[in-house]
């Protein structure tokens, strides 16, 4: 599981940045089409505009899975290692509930907007609502991963921050 989990991750860090590196050409090239030859691509900003949808909903599962979102741990860094677990579960369980509506919201926007076209490019606009479905899916089996490991008394692995040294001056 934690090879695929590894490789699932490395194509969606590779898709980021050709997304990211085609945005920038494409924008870039439009600047200095419009302020050099008083022209422009009228589809690249539909596309840039497309990819950087695809660019924020994949980018937060990667985060999801590397444990950069934001969190507050107060509380439950104070209970015993019991309470922990036990607010650990529940905030999985909450998690998937909200990744269920959440996909339940995605799949009917998608299912409407395949038959409306965008348009300069024509393409479905279902295509960027996939984006949703996508990292619905993908938070979902993050957080189903951390309830089973939590479920099997695993301890969580440690945030990114933690064990870092602190800032000079801090």
């Amino acid at each position: 599981m934690t090879r695929l989990a590894t490789r699932a991750t490395a194509v969606a860090e590779a898709l980021l940045a050709l997304a990211l590196a085609a945005m920038v050409i494409m924008v870039f090239g439009n600047v200095v089409l419009r302020y050099a030859f008083d022209s422009g691509i009228t589809v690249s900003e539909e596309l840039s505009r497309f990819l950087f949808v695809w660019v924020t909903f994949l980018g937060a599962v990667i985060v999801m899975g590397q444990g950069g979102h934001l969190g507050f741990d107060l509380v439950a860094r104070a209970l015993p290692r019991a309470g922990r677990q036990l607010c650990r579960i529940l905030s999985d369980l909450l998690i998937l509930l909200c990744c269920g509506v959440f996909l339940w919201g995605a799949w009917s926007q998608v299912a409407i907007n395949l038959s409306n076209h965008a348009p300069v490019s024509g393409l479905p606009l279902g295509w960027a609502y996939a984006a949703a479905l996508v990292a619905g899916i993908g938070l979902g089996l993050i957080a189903l991963a951390d309830l089973l490991a939590a479920l099997a008394g695993r301890d969580p692995p440690a945030p990114p921050h933690e064990g870092l040294p602190a800032e000079p001056g801090a």
